[in-house]
């Protein structure tokens, strides 16, 4: 059985890190490239860095922050947010990131996933999705609606069967965050996370709502989760990674502990 995987995560505004609820309300938290480099020294399995205002403002990812990142953390880190194609995520890798996320681009764009995964390999496509809990329709059988833009439009699409869909276009891995639970630090969302684990044959990564480690606990047992990913917990002080894996540990979930 594979450990499962303790993700920070990183959105990053003007070279800040900030932190909001439901995407509203953000507040700066601090350097990106010393909070990575401190995660990575403390446990973190991964990092993810999101430049949430690249897209926004029509501009590619910040290359020199990942470059950055890169020459002072030497844990995988993906990285998205501003990936316009196939030659930002070739200048995102080659600035040292081990992945790219795609998200919106891949809902207006699917085959964008299929043209990386054919440059870059499976391995280094990560599909990030946004969850919303609606009433269940023919077109959204699962009860959940795949968001963009923060959770500003809505798709109409199924979020199982865009799961399903990235995952035979090529996308090797799947970051699922509930919209609903994002920031709220009262859980994660399990039915959704359980529906898609158990839909494709890919790691999936739970997003959106830790707030205590038994949280974590509950998503990569209960929500079939390989990883989980967390903000908040470890950005406010209230725990460090050794704190969330010792106490995954006690909990009977296999991690990685020799950091």
């Amino acid at each position: 059985m594979l450990s499962k995987r303790l993700i920070i995560c990183l959105d990053v505004r003007d070279r800040k890190v900030t932190k909001g609820i439901r995407f509203q309300g953000n507040v700066d938290i601090g350097d990106p490239v010393e909070l990575g480099r401190l995660y990575s020294e403390t446990g973190a399995d991964e990092l993810v860095f999101y430049d949430i205002t690249a897209s926004a403002e029509g501009r590619p990812i910040d290359i020199g922050m990942v470059e950055d990142v890169a020459r002072e953390v030497f844990i995988p880190f993906s990285v998205g947010g501003g990936i316009r194609g196939v030659e930002d995520m070739r200048r995102a890798l080659l600035a040292g990131a081990d992945k790219v996320s795609v998200n919106s681009l891949a809902v207006s764009n699917p085959e964008i996933i299929a043209d990386g995964a054919r440059a870059f390999g499976n391995q280094c496509i990560v599909l990030g999705m946004d969850a919303l809990k609606v009433e269940p329709t023919e077109a959204t059988p699962s009860g959940y609606e795949v968001v963009v833009r923060g959770g500003r439009t809505r798709t109409g699409w199924d979020a199982v069967q865009w799961a399903q869909r990235a995952e035979s276009l090529g996308a090797g891995e799947i970051c699922l965050n509930s919209i609903d639970a994002d920031g709220t630090r009262d859980g994660y969302e399990l039915t959704i996370t359980r529906m898609v684990s158990e839909a494709v044959g890919i790691p999936v990564i739970a997003s959106g709502g830790a707030g205590v480690p038994a949280h974590l606990a509950d998503v990569l047992d209960a929500g079939r989760a390989d990883a989980a990913l967390v903000a908040s917990m470890v950005h406010y002080g209230d725990y460090t990674c050794t704190q969330i894996k010792s106490e995954l540990a006690d909990a009977g979930v296999k991690v990685r502990m020799d950091w």
